[in-house]
């Protein structure tokens, strides 16, 4: 083999030598890089807090409206429209504000049947009006919902009722200042208990949230003309949390 070639060959495997020693010295740097940022995203003390207020609501949400079924359709919409007259009315004179009253889904449609031997008829149309309506005087809601009933009648439907609270700031204030205590007490105590030091939060994430059970007792009233029972309804209770996510150092 000439010295030409010699040199040539050498050559080569010097680079490759010098490539494969960088390439490893790359891998192995990479590979600490890594590891550093993983370290120092899980280092320092990770905790939730969370914080409670229970309210009593002075909001009640109701849905209610109309539901008809006739032959034709000109005496479901005359019908519904008749029916959904006299509710606004009651709603009218329990004060409701228009701003309170909401339409939340109106809807016309057939209504098809089969007989049977399998063929598809037309059997009658049916309309539906309903409004999302906020009641601010809870007291009301219950005889305003049997004079709702008293005023459409059979065509009276009643899909739900909730209730809420108008202003949650100053609640949701409250219950985040518990839930921030809740955060440091546990980051104390897990500091003591493994013999650190705490140091100061580098990372805080809020998360609030609203719920409330909805209670509904029907009772049996004497005095009313018709024998029948008021309907009655209990607020219940309202309860508004916050969740705190806190990770403090360690110093």
């Amino acid at each position: 083999m000439s010295k030409k070639l010699l040199s040539v060959v050498g050559i080569t495997l010097a680079s490759l030598v010098l490539l494969a020693v960088g390439a490893f010295g790359f891998a192995l740097s990479s590979d600490k890089t890594s590891t550093g940022i993983v370290s120092q995203q899980n280092v320092g003390i990770w905790v939730n807090g969370t914080g409670e207020v229970t309210v009593v609501p002075d909001i009640a949400v109701l849905n209610l409206g109309v539901y008809v079924q006739m032959d034709t359709l000109e005496a479901a919409q005359a019908q519904a429209a008749e029916s959904m007259a006299a509710i606004m009315a009651v709603l009218e004179s329990y004060d409701i504000d228009e701003k309170d009253i909401q339409t939340s889904n109106y809807n016309v449609s057939p209504m098809w049947n089969w007989d049977k031997d399998g063929n598809r008829f037309l059997s009658g149309y049916y309309v539906s009006n309903t409004v999302t309506v906020k009641v601010r005087n809870t007291d009301d809601t219950g005889s305003l919902i049997d004079a709702v009933v008293d005023a459409g009648g059979e065509y009276t439907v009643i899909n739900g009722i909730s209730f809420t609270v108008d202003d949650t700031e100053a609640y949701y204030t409250e219950a985040r200042a518990k839930a921030i205590a809740n955060a440091i007490a546990k980051a104390t105590q897990i500091a003591e208990l493994t013999g650190v030091t705490l140091g100061d939060p580098n990372y805080i994430v809020d998360n609030s949230s609203n719920y409330g059970p909805i209670y509904y007792y029907p009772a049996y009233d004497k005095e009313r003309p018709d024998g029948q029972a008021p309907t009655i309804i209990s607020t219940g209770e309202v309860k508004i949390s916050t969740g705190i996510q806190i990770v403090f150092d360690i110093n």
